[in-house]
C-alpha cells in the first residue's frame, strides 16, 4: 500500500472516531465510562488499520504455514519431469547447481538469458568473458553484464552443459534461469500453482 492510501485510510479511522466520539457525548454518557469506551473504540480502530495494511504480509504468512503443513514439498522429481511449487511470494523458486556449486534461482520466463550474481559466478569458477560488457532491460532497469559459460546447469534431474550466463554486480542475491535454459527443455507449462520441466 503506498503512503497516499495509508493517508486516506488514517483520515478516515479519525473521521470515524470522532463520529464515535460525538455520539458518546450527546447521549450524555458520563465521562469515567465514554472514556472507556472511546478507548475501547480507539484499540477495535487501530487494530483494523493495522491488520488492513498489512494484509499482504499476513496473507505471505499464512501462505507459508500452509505450505509447512502440507510438508513443505516445494520440488518434486517425477520420471523426465521436475514439479515445482509456487512459492508464497508467487513466483517459482528452484534449488539447482551451477558447476556443482549449490544455488538457488528464481524461474523467469521473461528473461532472455540465465543470470548469477557476481559471487555465484566466482564460486562456481564461471570467469567472464574480455568482450565489452552488454546492457540488457531487467525488472530494476537498465544494467551492465558480463558474458560467461557455465560448463554445467542442474535444475532437478534435468541437466544441460555449456549454458551462456551473463554476470553482473547488479543482481545483488538474485539469480534467474532465464529462457535460454527453458527453451532447450521438451516442454513447460504451469498447472494451477505447479510449474512442470519437461527434459
Amino acid at each position: 500500500m503506498n503512503e497516499g492510501d495509508q493517508a486516506i485510510h488514517v483520515i478516515y479511522l479519525v473521521g470515524v472516531l470522532v463520529l464515535v466520539a460525538s455520539s458518546l457525548l450527546v447521549r450524555r454518557i458520563p465521562i469515567g465510562q465514554g472514556l472507556k469506551m472511546l478507548a475501547a473504540w480507539v484499540m477495535i480502530f487501530a487494530a483494523a488499520f493495522v491488520i488492513f495494511t498489512m494484509k499482504d504480509d499476513f496473507a505471505a504468512l499464512w501462505n507459508r504455514v500452509v505450505l509447512e503443513t502440507r510438508g513443505g514439498v516445494v520440488q518434486e522429481e517425477n520420471g523426465q519431469e521436475l514439479r515445482v511449487r509456487r512459492a508464497p511470494d508467487g513466483h517459482f523458486w528452484v534449488d539447482a547447481e551451477i558447476n556443482g556449486e549449490p544455488v538457488r534461482f528464481l524461474v523467469d520466463s521473461g528473461a532472455t538469458t540465465t543470470s548469477i550474481s557476481r559471487s555465484v559466478a566466482e564460486r562456481a569458477g564461471i570467469e567472464p568473458s574480455n568482450g565489452m560488457p552488454a546492457m540488457v532491460q531487467t525488472a530494476n532497469g537498465i544494467v551492465a553484464v558480463e558474458r560467461g559459460r557455465a560448463q554445467s546447469l542442474k535444475v532437478g534431474n534435468i541437466e544441460r552443459r555449456d549454458v551462456a550466463v551473463h554476470i553482473s554486480d547488479s543482481f545483488g542475491d538474485m539469480n534467474v534461469i532465464g529462457m535460454n535454459f527453458l527453451s532447450s527443455l521438451s516442454g513447460w507449462r504451469v498447472e494451477g500453482r505447479t510449474l512442470i520441466l519437461r527434459s
